[in-house]
């Protein structure tokens, strides 16, 4: 399957994955109804949304602006690669 290049169906995707997430988190809070769940729920979102920006944003634009990330595989291929220099490219 190739790259999805339409705009509308980007947006389409986005709009699908925010109703999933809402379907999901309604029936959490429905079935537990609890205010606790639902303030932890807001911060496990919120800091899931935080590390996705940092490995996708701030780790090519602050740390190496050299390295383009294709996904969290690539981000975690990209530190085992910092980590183990047989495995890291001469220049």
């Amino acid at each position: 399957m190739g790259d999805l290049k339409s705009p509308t169906l980007i947006y389409l995707k986005g709009f699908l994955f925010l109703v999933l997430g809402l379907f999901a988190a309604g029936i959490l809070l429905a079935k537990v109804g609890s205010i606790q769940v639902a303030l932890l729920l807001g911060i496990v979102i919120w800091s899931f949304c935080r590390a996705y920006y940092f490995v996708f944003y701030v780790i090519q634009h602050y740390v190496d602006p050299q390295y383009k990330f294709a996904g969290i595989g690539s981000f975690l291929a990209y530190l085992w690669g910092k980590r183990n220099p047989k495995t890291t490219p001469s220049k």
